[in-house]
Protein backbone atom coordinates (compact mmCIF):
# COMPACT_ATOMS: atom_id res chain seq x y z
CA UNK A 1 0.00 0.00 0.00
CA UNK A 2 1.28 3.49 -0.82
CA UNK A 3 1.64 5.87 2.10
CA UNK A 4 -0.76 8.74 2.62
CA UNK A 5 -0.32 11.89 0.57
CA UNK A 6 0.54 13.79 3.75
CA UNK A 7 4.25 13.39 3.10
CA UNK A 8 6.33 11.97 5.96
CA UNK A 9 10.01 12.82 6.27
CA UNK A 10 10.94 9.27 5.30
CA UNK A 11 9.19 6.24 3.88
CA UNK A 12 10.15 2.57 3.88
CA UNK A 13 11.36 1.32 0.51
CA UNK A 14 13.47 -1.71 -0.35
CA UNK A 15 13.84 -2.51 3.34
CA UNK A 16 15.21 0.87 4.42
CA UNK A 17 14.05 4.39 5.23
CA UNK A 18 14.26 6.74 2.24
CA UNK A 19 13.72 10.53 2.35
CA UNK A 20 10.53 12.10 1.08
CA UNK A 21 11.64 15.53 -0.10
CA UNK A 22 9.28 18.50 0.26
CA UNK A 23 8.19 20.49 -2.78
CA UNK A 24 7.00 24.07 -3.06
CA UNK A 25 3.38 24.32 -4.17
CA UNK A 26 2.40 26.91 -6.78
CA UNK A 27 -1.23 27.97 -7.18
CA UNK A 28 -2.19 27.86 -10.86
CA UNK A 29 -5.10 30.29 -10.50
CA UNK A 30 -2.83 32.91 -8.95
CA UNK A 31 -0.19 32.31 -11.61
CA UNK A 32 -2.79 32.72 -14.35
CA UNK A 33 -3.61 36.12 -12.85
CA UNK A 34 0.11 36.99 -12.79
CA UNK A 35 -0.13 37.54 -9.04
CA UNK A 36 3.21 39.19 -8.16
CA UNK A 37 3.82 37.05 -5.08
CA UNK A 38 3.08 33.82 -6.96
CA UNK A 39 5.29 34.90 -9.88
CA UNK A 40 8.12 35.51 -7.44
CA UNK A 41 7.45 32.17 -5.77
CA UNK A 42 7.56 30.12 -8.99
CA UNK A 43 10.68 31.96 -10.17
CA UNK A 44 12.42 31.22 -6.88
CA UNK A 45 11.41 27.55 -7.15
CA UNK A 46 13.08 27.30 -10.58
CA UNK A 47 16.18 29.19 -9.48
CA UNK A 48 16.72 27.17 -6.31
CA UNK A 49 15.10 23.77 -6.88
CA UNK A 50 14.22 23.14 -10.53
CA UNK A 51 10.86 21.60 -9.62
CA UNK A 52 7.57 22.29 -7.85
CA UNK A 53 4.01 21.02 -7.48
CA UNK A 54 1.33 22.90 -9.38
CA UNK A 55 -2.04 23.07 -7.63
CA UNK A 56 -4.75 22.79 -10.29
CA UNK A 57 -7.69 22.57 -7.90
CA UNK A 58 -10.25 25.25 -8.68
CA UNK A 59 -12.08 26.50 -11.73
CA UNK A 60 -8.98 27.46 -13.74
CA UNK A 61 -7.30 24.06 -13.51
CA UNK A 62 -10.37 21.83 -13.46
CA UNK A 63 -10.43 21.33 -17.24
CA UNK A 64 -6.83 20.09 -17.13
CA UNK A 65 -7.68 17.58 -14.39
CA UNK A 66 -10.71 16.35 -16.34
CA UNK A 67 -8.61 15.95 -19.50
CA UNK A 68 -6.09 13.98 -17.47
CA UNK A 69 -8.77 11.52 -16.34
CA UNK A 70 -9.87 11.03 -19.95
CA UNK A 71 -6.28 10.30 -21.00
CA UNK A 72 -5.89 7.77 -18.18
CA UNK A 73 -8.95 5.87 -19.40
CA UNK A 74 -7.54 5.93 -22.94
CA UNK A 75 -4.18 4.64 -21.64
CA UNK A 76 -5.73 1.69 -19.84
CA UNK A 77 -7.40 0.59 -23.07
CA UNK A 78 -4.37 1.22 -25.26
CA UNK A 79 -1.80 -0.55 -23.10
CA UNK A 80 -4.13 -3.57 -22.78
CA UNK A 81 -4.06 -4.04 -26.57
CA UNK A 82 -1.84 -6.70 -28.21
CA UNK A 83 1.78 -5.66 -28.76
CA UNK A 84 1.51 -5.83 -32.55
CA UNK A 85 -1.37 -3.36 -32.48
CA UNK A 86 0.37 -0.94 -30.11
CA UNK A 87 3.54 -1.18 -32.18
CA UNK A 88 1.77 -0.57 -35.49
CA UNK A 89 4.13 2.28 -36.44
CA UNK A 90 6.94 1.58 -33.98
CA UNK A 91 9.09 4.51 -32.92
CA UNK A 92 8.55 6.91 -35.82
CA UNK A 93 10.87 9.59 -34.46
CA UNK A 94 12.55 10.20 -31.13
CA UNK A 95 9.55 12.24 -29.95
CA UNK A 96 6.82 10.26 -31.67
CA UNK A 97 5.56 6.67 -31.59
CA UNK A 98 5.55 3.60 -29.38
CA UNK A 99 8.42 2.20 -27.31
CA UNK A 100 8.02 -1.31 -25.88
CA UNK A 101 9.46 -2.38 -22.53
CA UNK A 102 13.24 -2.69 -22.27
CA UNK A 103 14.49 -0.12 -24.79
CA UNK A 104 16.48 1.97 -22.31
CA UNK A 105 18.77 1.63 -19.30
CA UNK A 106 16.86 0.99 -16.08
CA UNK A 107 16.76 2.93 -12.82
CA UNK A 108 19.71 1.13 -11.27
CA UNK A 109 22.33 1.60 -13.95
CA UNK A 110 24.26 -0.79 -16.17
CA UNK A 111 22.71 -4.21 -16.38
CA UNK A 112 19.17 -3.04 -15.70
CA UNK A 113 16.62 -2.14 -18.32
CA UNK A 114 13.57 0.08 -18.09
CA UNK A 115 10.33 -1.56 -17.00
CA UNK A 116 7.87 0.60 -18.90
CA UNK A 117 6.24 0.98 -22.29
CA UNK A 118 5.45 4.40 -23.70
CA UNK A 119 3.33 6.07 -26.35
CA UNK A 120 4.38 9.53 -27.53
CA UNK A 121 2.05 11.82 -29.46
CA UNK A 122 3.40 14.89 -31.26
CA UNK A 123 1.68 18.21 -30.55
CA UNK A 124 2.57 19.39 -34.07
CA UNK A 125 0.84 16.38 -35.66
CA UNK A 126 -2.28 16.80 -33.51
CA UNK A 127 -2.39 20.49 -34.42
CA UNK A 128 -2.05 19.68 -38.13
CA UNK A 129 -4.83 17.08 -37.89
CA UNK A 130 -2.72 14.19 -39.15
CA UNK A 131 -1.44 12.28 -36.10
CA UNK A 132 0.27 8.93 -36.61
CA UNK A 133 -1.46 7.13 -33.75
CA UNK A 134 -1.80 3.32 -33.48
CA UNK A 135 -5.17 1.85 -34.47
CA UNK A 136 -6.36 0.90 -30.94
CA UNK A 137 -6.95 4.60 -30.23
CA UNK A 138 -7.19 6.01 -33.75
CA UNK A 139 -10.84 7.00 -33.65
CA UNK A 140 -12.48 10.38 -33.45
CA UNK A 141 -13.32 10.17 -29.74
CA UNK A 142 -9.80 9.20 -28.69
CA UNK A 143 -8.19 11.77 -30.97
CA UNK A 144 -10.44 14.39 -29.41
CA UNK A 145 -9.26 13.31 -25.95
CA UNK A 146 -5.63 13.68 -27.03
CA UNK A 147 -6.30 17.06 -28.66
CA UNK A 148 -8.00 18.41 -25.53
CA UNK A 149 -5.24 17.14 -23.24
CA UNK A 150 -2.46 18.59 -25.37
CA UNK A 151 -4.30 21.90 -25.60
CA UNK A 152 -4.76 22.05 -21.82
CA UNK A 153 -1.15 21.08 -21.12
CA UNK A 154 0.11 23.63 -23.62
CA UNK A 155 -1.92 26.40 -21.98
CA UNK A 156 -0.76 25.48 -18.47
CA UNK A 157 2.92 25.30 -19.39
CA UNK A 158 2.75 28.56 -21.38
CA UNK A 159 1.25 30.30 -18.34
CA UNK A 160 4.20 29.06 -16.26
CA UNK A 161 6.68 30.10 -18.96
CA UNK A 162 5.18 33.59 -19.15
CA UNK A 163 5.34 33.96 -15.36
CA UNK A 164 9.00 32.94 -15.39
CA UNK A 165 9.77 35.52 -18.09
CA UNK A 166 8.17 38.18 -15.92
CA UNK A 167 9.92 36.91 -12.82
CA UNK A 168 13.30 37.10 -14.57
CA UNK A 169 12.59 40.62 -15.85
CA UNK A 170 12.59 39.61 -19.52
CA UNK A 171 10.91 41.79 -22.14
CA UNK A 172 10.12 41.66 -25.85
CA UNK A 173 11.83 38.99 -27.92
CA UNK A 174 13.89 37.85 -24.93
CA UNK A 175 10.84 36.40 -23.15
CA UNK A 176 10.91 32.60 -22.98
CA UNK A 177 7.53 32.14 -24.67
CA UNK A 178 8.85 33.78 -27.86
CA UNK A 179 10.91 30.64 -28.56
CA UNK A 180 7.88 28.40 -27.90
CA UNK A 181 5.40 29.64 -30.50
CA UNK A 182 2.59 27.28 -31.47
CA UNK A 183 3.01 27.73 -35.21
CA UNK A 184 6.71 26.78 -35.30
CA UNK A 185 7.97 23.16 -35.48
CA UNK A 186 9.10 21.61 -32.21
CA UNK A 187 9.46 18.20 -30.57
CA UNK A 188 6.80 19.04 -27.96
CA UNK A 189 5.21 15.74 -26.97
CA UNK A 190 2.51 14.17 -24.83
CA UNK A 191 4.00 10.96 -23.43
CA UNK A 192 1.95 8.23 -21.79
CA UNK A 193 3.90 5.70 -19.70
CA UNK A 194 2.87 2.32 -18.31
CA UNK A 195 5.23 0.77 -15.74
CA UNK A 196 4.60 -2.95 -15.54
CA UNK A 197 4.74 -5.08 -12.36
CA UNK A 198 8.15 -6.60 -11.69
CA UNK A 199 6.79 -10.14 -11.88
CA UNK A 200 5.83 -9.46 -15.51
CA UNK A 201 9.00 -7.72 -16.68
CA UNK A 202 11.58 -9.57 -14.59
CA UNK A 203 13.97 -8.16 -12.01
CA UNK A 204 16.36 -6.78 -14.60
CA UNK A 205 13.71 -4.50 -16.16
CA UNK A 206 13.03 -1.90 -13.48
CA UNK A 207 12.17 1.78 -13.56
CA UNK A 208 13.42 4.81 -15.45
CA UNK A 209 17.07 5.83 -15.24
CA UNK A 210 18.33 8.96 -13.50
CA UNK A 211 18.28 11.96 -15.85
CA UNK A 212 17.23 15.52 -16.49
CA UNK A 213 14.53 16.18 -19.07
CA UNK A 214 15.24 17.40 -22.60
CA UNK A 215 12.27 19.75 -22.33
CA UNK A 216 11.91 23.37 -21.31
CA UNK A 217 9.15 22.43 -18.87
CA UNK A 218 7.71 19.02 -18.01
CA UNK A 219 4.13 18.79 -16.69
CA UNK A 220 3.85 15.37 -15.04
CA UNK A 221 0.77 13.61 -13.66
CA UNK A 222 0.78 10.48 -11.52
CA UNK A 223 -1.27 9.53 -8.48
CA UNK A 224 1.10 6.69 -7.67
CA UNK A 225 4.39 6.80 -5.80
CA UNK A 226 7.62 6.12 -7.70
CA UNK A 227 9.09 9.50 -8.70
CA UNK A 228 12.40 10.23 -6.97
CA UNK A 229 14.38 13.48 -7.15
CA UNK A 230 17.78 14.70 -6.01
CA UNK A 231 17.70 18.24 -4.59
CA UNK A 232 20.27 20.49 -6.30
CA UNK A 233 22.75 23.16 -5.25
CA UNK A 234 23.97 23.06 -1.67
CA UNK A 235 21.72 20.06 -1.10
CA UNK A 236 23.39 18.09 -3.90
CA UNK A 237 24.93 15.58 -1.51
CA UNK A 238 21.46 14.39 -0.51
CA UNK A 239 20.43 10.98 -1.75
CA UNK A 240 17.61 10.27 -4.14
CA UNK A 241 14.27 10.56 -2.34
CA UNK A 242 10.59 10.29 -3.16
CA UNK A 243 8.12 13.11 -3.65
CA UNK A 244 4.52 12.55 -2.57
CA UNK A 245 1.69 12.84 -5.10
CA UNK A 246 -1.10 15.19 -4.06
CA UNK A 247 -4.70 15.15 -5.35
CA UNK A 248 -5.35 17.80 -7.98
CA UNK A 249 -1.66 18.61 -8.40
CA UNK A 250 0.92 18.05 -11.12
CA UNK A 251 4.69 17.86 -10.80
CA UNK A 252 6.57 20.46 -12.87
CA UNK A 253 10.23 20.00 -13.77
CA UNK A 254 12.62 22.49 -15.35
CA UNK A 255 14.36 20.79 -18.27
CA UNK A 256 17.68 21.36 -19.98
CA UNK A 257 16.46 23.82 -22.63
CA UNK A 258 15.02 26.29 -20.14
CA UNK A 259 18.09 25.99 -17.93
CA UNK A 260 20.28 26.81 -20.92
CA UNK A 261 17.97 29.67 -21.97
CA UNK A 262 18.24 31.14 -18.46
CA UNK A 263 22.03 31.25 -18.73
CA UNK A 264 22.28 28.29 -16.28
CA UNK A 265 20.48 30.28 -13.58
CA UNK A 266 17.58 27.84 -13.38
CA UNK A 267 18.18 24.40 -11.94
CA UNK A 268 17.25 21.31 -13.96
CA UNK A 269 15.55 18.51 -12.05
CA UNK A 270 17.57 15.30 -11.58
CA UNK A 271 15.05 12.50 -11.17
CA UNK A 272 14.26 8.86 -11.85
CA UNK A 273 11.27 6.52 -11.48
CA UNK A 274 11.49 3.33 -9.42
CA UNK A 275 8.91 0.68 -8.48
CA UNK A 276 7.47 1.65 -5.09
CA UNK A 277 5.03 -1.25 -5.12
CA UNK A 278 6.56 -3.93 -7.42
CA UNK A 279 3.15 -5.60 -7.83
CA UNK A 280 1.26 -2.61 -9.26
CA UNK A 281 0.72 -1.25 -12.73
CA UNK A 282 1.84 2.40 -12.61
CA UNK A 283 0.59 5.01 -15.09
CA UNK A 284 1.94 8.51 -15.66
CA UNK A 285 1.33 11.28 -18.19
CA UNK A 286 4.05 13.76 -19.11
CA UNK A 287 3.76 16.80 -21.35
CA UNK A 288 7.18 17.89 -22.56
CA UNK A 289 7.05 21.52 -23.68
CA UNK A 290 10.08 22.06 -25.89
CA UNK A 291 11.53 25.06 -27.67
CA UNK A 292 11.13 25.59 -31.40
CA UNK A 293 13.45 23.28 -33.35
CA UNK A 294 15.73 26.07 -34.60
CA UNK A 295 16.09 27.83 -31.22
CA UNK A 296 19.78 28.32 -30.45
CA UNK A 297 21.25 28.08 -26.97
CA UNK A 298 24.59 27.40 -25.33
CA UNK A 299 24.76 24.10 -23.46
CA UNK A 300 26.69 23.36 -20.27
CA UNK A 301 29.87 22.61 -22.28
CA UNK A 302 29.73 25.94 -24.10
CA UNK A 303 28.55 24.48 -27.42
CA UNK A 304 25.97 26.34 -29.47
CA UNK A 305 23.27 23.87 -30.47
CA UNK A 306 19.69 24.05 -31.67
CA UNK A 307 16.87 22.69 -29.55
CA UNK A 308 16.35 19.90 -32.11
CA UNK A 309 20.04 18.96 -32.10
CA UNK A 310 20.10 18.77 -28.30
CA UNK A 311 16.91 16.69 -28.28
CA UNK A 312 18.25 14.17 -30.80
CA UNK A 313 21.68 13.88 -29.17
CA UNK A 314 20.26 13.34 -25.70
CA UNK A 315 17.63 10.87 -26.89
CA UNK A 316 20.40 8.82 -28.52
CA UNK A 317 22.27 8.84 -25.21
CA UNK A 318 19.15 7.52 -23.43
CA UNK A 319 18.92 4.55 -25.79
CA UNK A 320 22.67 3.81 -26.09
CA UNK A 321 24.03 0.64 -24.42
CA UNK A 322 25.16 1.30 -20.81
CA UNK A 323 28.85 0.98 -21.72
CA UNK A 324 28.49 3.87 -24.19
CA UNK A 325 26.50 5.91 -21.69
CA UNK A 326 29.32 5.48 -19.18
CA UNK A 327 31.75 7.02 -21.67
CA UNK A 328 29.50 9.97 -22.49
CA UNK A 329 29.91 13.25 -20.58
CA UNK A 330 27.52 13.68 -17.67
CA UNK A 331 26.42 16.90 -19.29
CA UNK A 332 24.32 14.81 -21.67
CA UNK A 333 22.24 12.58 -19.37
CA UNK A 334 22.22 15.10 -16.49
CA UNK A 335 22.20 18.27 -18.60
CA UNK A 336 25.38 19.49 -16.92
CA UNK A 337 23.86 19.45 -13.44
CA UNK A 338 26.45 18.71 -10.76
CA UNK A 339 25.65 16.09 -8.14
CA UNK A 340 27.49 14.67 -5.19
CA UNK A 341 26.82 11.51 -3.21
CA UNK A 342 25.52 8.02 -3.92
CA UNK A 343 22.08 7.35 -5.36
CA UNK A 344 21.55 4.30 -3.18
CA UNK A 345 23.66 4.18 0.01
CA UNK A 346 22.61 0.56 0.50
CA UNK A 347 22.96 -1.67 -2.60
CA UNK A 348 19.55 -2.81 -3.81
CA UNK A 349 20.51 -4.70 -6.97
CA UNK A 350 21.60 -8.30 -6.28
CA UNK A 351 25.24 -9.09 -7.06
CA UNK A 352 24.31 -11.98 -9.34
CA UNK A 353 22.17 -9.61 -11.40
CA UNK A 354 25.06 -7.17 -11.77
CA UNK A 355 27.42 -9.94 -12.92
CA UNK A 356 24.90 -11.18 -15.43
CA UNK A 357 24.28 -7.64 -16.61
CA UNK A 358 27.98 -7.04 -17.19
CA UNK A 359 28.05 -9.98 -19.59
CA UNK A 360 24.90 -8.69 -21.31
CA UNK A 361 26.42 -5.21 -21.66
CA UNK A 362 29.61 -6.65 -23.18
CA UNK A 363 27.53 -8.48 -25.79
CA UNK A 364 25.58 -5.30 -26.61
CA UNK A 365 28.76 -3.32 -27.03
Amino acid sequence: MAPTTEAPQTVEWQGRQVPVWPMRTINYSLLLSQDPDEVEKVTKACLEDGYFQLDLNGIDGRRMLEDREEVLRLMHRFFSAPLEAKNEYGLIDSHLGYEPVGNRTGAFGAGTRDGYEMLKVSRDEIQQGSPRVPSPIKNSDDLRVLEHAIGSCNTVTKVILSALSTGMGLTGAARFENSHRNDRPSTTTLSMMHYLPANETGQHKIGHQKHTDISSLTLLFSDQWGLQIRPPGECGAREMGFVAPRPGCAFVHVGDSLRFASGMRFQSCIHRVVPFDPAEHRYSIAYFLRAEDDTMFQDSEGRWVTAKEWHDQKFKAFTDPPVWQAMAPKSMILGGMVEDGADDPVPIVPADLVKGAAKETAVEA
